[in-house]
């Protein structure tokens, strides 16, 4: 028993001299480095450590912001009831980055710089990187030229408002638009327009309280929007959560015939460029399907 009690002996102080007891390996030497002042080494690495992952996300939100998904919040009801004020959608900008355009039908961010706003007066740089930064994050108000508005006419288009019946015409067929905000007729401005090439006509559900191409119809560019300038598709509303959803494809421009959709042979088939006046599909016709188809933080306009 001596024996047994004087080795236990031993091998406690043993262990309290060359370190290699368990509990020493994780107890803080008195030499421990301070990272900052009056925090012990230990808890200044993890701060340290939660700084870099702070960083680290902030790098990636930014990143990814930047190059495929950002939201932008709904100020206005420019777009209702398709986009309520307070969503924040997320846009998709890696949509129209493979060989794909814009297509009828779609709900797109786009920078009005040049079509809807002049060019912006210069600003101090070093503020107008924060608050881009921020922007992109969704933590603060977007520039002054960013919209969303849903795509009606794309290049080649001819767009006309209104029909007999008080519907849009695109390429002389006439669009049922069921996304537009209840009692709200097409358009108040009647206009008769071609699309051309590389640019994009675009207006909001909300007919009645929006701000889109037919307001501009007068200022140079006609109120089109150049492809170019396409942030990309709002493809959800990822806020507020009972709002979560998918915002789904329209089936209103399936039957609109239109550059690169299959065309009827004989004379007067030839979309290439604008449609003629009088070039419209007869009852009856055989269809192809055709198309394929508003700030606060990191928001749009209406």
């Amino acid at each position: 028993m001596d024996t047994e009690a004087r080795q236990t002996e031993r091998d406690r102080s043993s262990a309290s001299h060359d370190g290699t007891e368990e509990g020493s390996r994780f107890a803080c030497s008195p030499r421990s480095p301070r990272w900052l002042p009056g925090v012990s080494g230990l808890s200044g690495l993890s701060w340290g450590r939660v700084g870099l992952l702070g960083l680290a996300c902030g790098v990636f939100a930014l990143l990814l912001s930047n190059f495929v998904v950002q939201p932008f919040l709904i100020p206005s009801g420019s777009m209702e009831p398709t986009l309520q004020v307070g969503d924040r959608v997320l846009v998709n900008k890696v949509a129209y980055r493979f060989g794909t355009a814009p297509e009828r039908g779609d709900v797109v961010v786009f920078d009005g710089t040049g079509s809807f706003v002049q060019e912006p007066t210069g600003e101090n740089p070093v503020t107008g990187l924060l608050h881009g930064a921020a922007a992109a994050l969704g933590l603060a108000e977007p520039a002054e030229t960013d919209f969303v508005k849903r795509v009606v006419g794309v290049g080649g288009d001819r767009v006309v408002c209104c029909d007999k019946g008080g519907r849009v015409e695109v390429n002389g067929r006439a669009v049922d638009e069921r996304y537009l905000y209840a009692g709200d007729a097409p358009s108040s401005v009647p206009f008769d327009i071609v699309v051309p090439r590389g640019t994009l006509w675009v207006m909001g559900d909300h007919r009645s309280n929006s701000r889109d191409s037919r307001d501009h119809l007068g200022d140079p560019g006609g109120g089109m929007v150049p492809v170019d300038k396409v942030i990309g598709r709002a493809d959800w509303i990822g806020w507020p959560l009972g709002r979560w959803a998918a915002l789904e494809p329209t089936e209103a421009f399936q039957g609109v015939r239109g550059p690169g959709d299959a065309e009827p042979t004989g004379a007067g088939a030839d979309y290439g460029d604008a449609a003629a006046p009088g070039d419209e599909a007869a009852p009856g016709d055989e269809e192809t399907p055709g198309g394929m188809e508003t700030p606060v933080p990191g928001g749009v306009h209406g």
